[in-house]
């Protein structure tokens, strides 16, 4: 019957029917319905295709080997659920065929139908039938065709995106302080497993032994000539080393292996921070490059003294921390005291200093004046040393290196000698520093933590104080709430008293000072707490407990106070596992979003870009010269008369440090936003990679390294909304939660109004629960008469409100407090405010929590949130109108039309989340790989989608080279070749 139906459709009339239809019509849900039928019928007809052969008549069978029954012990069977699935079918079927043959009353017959509908049903998708779901014996729910396909088990994710690789193994990792940057320890018997083909071949090459096996009979003795092959063949090579979970590309680097006895990876100190690794029991996983390419690829882009920078901002991530900064403290360090003041050593240079050093006339850190460039100087022996790692052409470096003035040294030294010399550097400074934490001596024992005698005098003024207040508040002159207010201010205030006089108690060249004061561990706040008073801990809803904790730790808290102190700790904990799924999932979101933006040519040749303005940066505390390094002017910047930075010209670190220092306000520049290049951007747009500090190249995946910038340091924002806990003020999201919202472009918590149009604030009247702000609108109609409407917006009474009464507001205008309403922004003013305000809530976001990213990572981000048109006239195209398609494919077919002079399509703008955009990509495969896998493949069967294997997820699914870095050079060969 349905069959007789279906058949009897005529696409082409239909198609007629609902473009008359369509043109009357101005309900939107009708219009969305049609165009949606309107895309189906066109699609059918593009792909030769038929309504009636939706349904089915004959099914397929999967091949027995994707569908194994093993056979278990004791005689039993273990099958796939399909055999189940399909035993079904076929029971129903051939029950329904007998029921038909013998006449079975219509009653039983319906029902048939409707089970062996319900089992085919279940074979295809059995999870989308909730509540009907088919089950197992064990009441477990049957994994269906679909099933196989889906989630983050399933054909897609875990065996075309991942796949398992051969030649690795992993072990846990120590230190190993005296290897240099790009070495790492390598256990022997892991070595000789990694590389035993390559030992083969050395065997059999020469003549030790003539086949595999006998080769192999040769490792397992592992005598003497064995290991010396094993030296041999990994003279060369590198092997890459990776720590799970890997948040960015410094997650995998790659290193040259020394042999170790130890069973343990050893890896260099200063590479710690970049894998974010430590030696409480961390594992890393060691894979090894096979061919040559790999091995080409591995040294020149990999290799660990390559990749000093960090990509999200440019900074070095190579540095030292920890020991070494606390040996290069206390180095510099100059010791001036009674004894030593009388003391007048003076040297005619370094060389006739350290010669007393080395007789023991002299301490390290004593105060010397040596004669350097015809001048005298006043220094320590110390500092004479650590100038001797450093380059020759260097000026003499006169200062105590603590962590920040070692951090900033690094930054010079790879502006002046470059990303290729740095290591060198950085491991004389290692060394140095290590050796001379080592004679330090430095220790840290309970007798080091002194507690200050102001302690009591400032606890007891606290709680007199705190009795006046209580004693207010029983007279009735305070309410609950400016109690407890004033209560929290005044342990707030003893807290900041004693916190001042901690430090100012410590021996400054003891042992604690040392090590907090050179920035190697720890900060003020813990002898603070250990010494002086915990304070003021917050409860699970994150509203302050107004009882202090005012014992330290040295002294011990008392059972209350450890009771109050628990909260913290516990939820500290909870949320560091809830919130690293959370971030990890941002990320992957991120990632599929952006994954096939790559650069795709030099100059795009626009003269658009966005305006970098000053005091929008300063208001987050992200300084003007930080935002504009490594960008592109798109017009020449003048300070004063002078041409700073020509158009077209990147601004380096010392062309943005003038124009920070000057009194410019904002500077135009290129952006990945506006740029024109199809299907990427272009390396003008984009301006320095700053791995490299230099223009990016052709070909680099700058989308995957923007998304993995925003994602890592996702883990370190704070995660749930915090109620203000009835203090003044609107409930807002911050941290991840805040940055999800942006990014998904949801309706915010705490949403505040925007003037809907131009016009005048009549009135903000004050009721009883809320305010309503009055805001009266004129509207001239078309025979000239002047119309008026006021439109009312309520809010909370402890919201601020912005606007007073009789203000002019134009459209757009934020009226009180709270966070913009993405979409209404970009309708009521323009897609410009949109990005700059997406832009600037995710940097306040991130830059609060103490990791600023640069702003072009975020744009990549914007970009393809505003990189989908819907179609509102197609012209001479084969577009549909209501279709939403990619910008770079709408802008492409409209530049071939105006080529063969037809009508190009108009489109609107749209801005979308990012799982919107990810599901909604040009490339099935990717969106398909994303989420609602069968979903994505159904609709794509039905329209029969092409792909153009443009992106790099559908590469890696059909198993070809990536079109980025080295893929991205080899296509182009071919390319030329072909032409």
């Amino acid at each position: 019957m349905k069959l007789k139906i279906l058949s009897s459709i005529d696409l082409k009339k239909e198609i007629g029917k609902i473009e008359e239809e369509l043109k009357d019509i101005k309900e939107n849900l009708r219009q969305k319905k049609l165009l949606q039928k309107l895309k189906t019928y066109r699609s059918f007809i593009k792909n030769n295709m038929r309504p009636e052969w939706m349904i089915m008549t004959v099914l397929p069978v999967l091949p027995p080997d994707l569908r194994p029954m093993v056979a278990l012990d004791g005689g039993r069977f273990a099958t796939s659920d399909l055999n189940d699935l399909y035993r079904r079918v076929i029971n129903r079927n051939n029950r329904l065929k007998k029921l038909l043959e013998i006449r079975a009353p219509e009653v039983i017959i319906t029902n048939e139908k409707r089970m062996l509908q319900e089992s085919v049903d279940a074979l295809i998708d059995n999870s989308a039938r909730f509540g009907t779901q088919q089950l197992s014996s064990q009441r477990r729910p049957l994994k269906s065709l679909a099933d196989i396909l889906k989630g983050k088990e399933g054909r897609f994710r875990q065996n075309l995106l991942g796949k398992r690789v051969d030649y690795s193994g992993r072990s846990v990792i120590v230190v190993g302080p005296e290897l240099k940057l790009n070495e790492c320890g390598l256990p022997k018997k892991m070595a000789l497993e990694l590389f035993k083909p390559f030992v083969i071949s050395k065997i059999i090459e020469r003549g030790m032994a003539y086949n595999i096996r006998n080769a192999n009979r040769l490792i397992e003795g592992a005598t003497p000539e064995i290991w010396e092959i094993l030296e041999e063949v990994i003279k060369d090579k590198k092997v890459l080393l990776n720590r799970a979970p890997t948040l960015h590309r410094l997650g995998i680097q790659a290193f040259k292996p020394v042999l170790i006895e130890d069973l343990a990876i050893r890896i260099p100190p200063m590479v710690c921070s970049a894998f974010n690794a430590d030696f409480d029991g961390d594992q890393m996983a060691v894979h090894v490059p096979l061919s040559e390419l790999a091995q080409k690829e591995a040294t020149e882009r990999m290799l660990a003294s390559r990749n000093i920078l960090k990509p999200a901002t440019g900074d070095p991530i190579a540095q030292p921390t920890q020991d070494i900064v606390l040996g290069c403290y206390y180095l510099t360090k100059i010791k001036t005291n009674e004894a030593n003041k009388e003391k007048n050593f003076i040297f005619s240079n370094s060389e006739e200093a350290l010669v007393s050093y080395d007789f023991g006339y002299i301490k390290v850190n004593e105060p010397i004046k040596i004669k350097l460039n015809d001048e005298i100087m006043e220094t320590s022996i110390g500092r004479i040393l650590f100038n001797s790692v450093l380059p020759k052409d260097f000026g003499f470096v006169n200062k105590v290196m603590n962590k920040k003035e070692l951090s900033r040294l690094i930054s010079t030294f790879i502006d002046e000698y470059g990303i290729e010399k740095i290591w060198e550097i950085i491991d004389g400074i290692k060394r140095l520093g290590f050796f001379y934490a080592t004679v330090s001596g430095v220790s840290w024992g309970m007798d080091d933590l002194i507690t200050p005698k102001e302690k009591n005098g400032i606890i007891s003024e606290a709680e007199k104080e705190e009795d006046l207040i209580k004693e207010q508040y029983k007279e009735g002159l305070l309410t609950d709430f400016e109690r407890h207010v004033r209560i929290i201010n005044v342990w707030d205030k003893a807290r900041d008293r004693i916190s001042k006089v901690v430090p100012q108690t410590l021996d400054q060249y003891g042992s604690v000072f040392t090590i907090i004061d050179s920035g190697a561990r720890g900060s003020w706040s813990q002898p603070i707490q250990m010494t002086g008073m915990k304070g003021l801990v917050q409860n699970p809803k994150g509203e302050t407990i107004e009882l202090p904790i005012k014992s330290s730790y040295k002294e011990g808290l008392s059972v209350l106070e450890f009771f109050i102190n628990t909260h913290g700790a516990r939820k500290g904990l909870t949320d560091t596992a809830l919130k690293t799924a959370s971030a990890g999932y941002l990320t992957r979101r991120l990632v599929d979003v952006s994954q096939d933006l790559v650069v795709r040519e030099d100059d795009c040749k626009t003269i658009e870009g966005i305006h970098i303005i000053r005091a929008e940066g300063d208001e987050y505390g992200y300084s003007f010269g930080q935002r504009l390094f490594g960008r592109t002017a798109a017009e020449d910047v003048k300070i004063g008369n002078k041409i700073a930075v020509k158009e077209g010209e990147i601004i380096n670190r010392e062309d943005a440090q003038l124009i920070n220092d000057s009194k410019i306000e904002t500077v135009k520049v290129r952006s990945p936003i506006s740029c024109k290049t199809l299907y990427g951007v272009c390396s003008k747009c984009y301006g320095y990679d700053l791995a490299e500090l230099k223009p990016i190249k052709k070909g680099e995946a700058v989308g995957v390294v923007a998304a993995q910038s925003i994602g890592e340091p996702g883990t370190q924002l704070t995660l749930r909304t915090f109620h203000t806990g009835g203090v003044a003020g609107v409930d807002i999201t911050h941290g991840l939660e805040r940055v999800q919202e942006l990014f998904e472009v949801r309706v915010p918590k705490g949403k505040a109004y925007l003037a809907e149009a131009d016009g005048i604030i009549e009135d903000i009247e004050d009721k009883k629960l809320l305010k309503v702000i009055k805001l009266k609108i004129s509207k001239t109609s078309g025979k000239g008469k002047k119309k008026s409407k006021i439109i009312e917006y309520p809010v909370s009474r402890t919201t601020s409100i912005f606007v007073k009464s009789k203000d002019r507001v134009q459209k757009g205008d934020q009226l009180c407090e709270g966070s913009l309403d993405l979409q209404e922004l970009f309708t009521l003013r323009d897609k410009e405010a949109a990005e700059r305000y997406l832009i600037n809530e995710v940097q306040k976001i991130y830059v609060s929590e103490g990791s600023g990213i640069s702003d072009k990572h975020l744009e990549i981000i914007v970009r393809q949130m505003f990189s989908r048109v819907m179609i509102t006239d197609s012209g001479d195209t084969n577009f549909v109108v209501g279709e939403i398609i990619e910008k770079s494919k709408f802008l492409e077919i409209n530049r071939e039309m105006k080529k063969t002079g037809k009508n190009p399509a108009r489109s609107r703008q749209l801005l979308m989340g990012i799982t919107r955009v990810a599901l909604s990509a040009e490339s099935f495969l990717s969106a398909a790989s994303f989420q609602e896998t069968a979903r994505v493949l159904v609709a794509s069967a039905c329209e029969g989608k092409e792909d153009r294997l443009r992106g790099l997820k559908e590469n890696v699914i059909i198993g070809r080279l990536i079109p980025v870095g080295t893929g991205y050079q080899v296509k182009e060969e071919l390319k030329e070749k072909e032409e």
